[in-house]
């Protein structure tokens, strides 16, 4: 069970060897990251590689830390339970116990934060994709121009 997500890298910071990824609901600090900024991935990111967190999480290791609500709860197989959690335009799959989902009171349309580990992202998460290149405007050079 995993999430995939087509990302724009934005930047690399050498000095903690982690790249910054844009996405259309937020950022994603990941491992270093092989291409240019600018250029396109797909992040995969495991279910049972998310949290969940009930306030905005402030003083944890955790670096992606992403507000959305809950939209879907399924039991599984004891101890687990698949959540969908609504980004803005992704709904980012999460594996939790239901232990969890008791002690927290998770349940659809609750307002919560998602936490991914970015060490859980690995090189093997991130893989080069072609992005969708803006449309232009016809007689124009200028993707942000108005048609006269």
């Amino acid at each position: 069970m995993s999430t995939t997500l087509v990302a724009r890298v934005l930047r690399h910071d050498t000095r903690y060897g982690l790249s910054t990824l844009f996405f259309g609901d937020g950022e994603l600090r990941v491992p270093l990251v092989d291409a240019p900024a600018g250029s396109g991935v797909r992040v995969t990111i495991c279910a049972r590689d998310v949290s969940i967190a009930l306030s905005r999480p402030m003083d944890v290791s955790i670096t992606n830390r992403l507000p959305g609500t809950i939209v879907a709860l399924e039991p599984l197989a004891l101890p687990f339970v698949r959540i969908g959690f609504n980004l803005g335009s992704t709904v980012l799959d999460v594996l939790v116990t239901s232990e969890s989902v008791e002690r927290l009171g998770l349940e659809p349309h609750l307002n919560a934060w998602a936490m991914i580990k970015t060490v859980a992202i690995g090189k093997d998460a991130v893989e080069p994709h072609d992005l969708p290149r803006p449309r232009t405007w016809r007689g124009t050079d200028s993707p942000d121009r108005e048609p006269t």
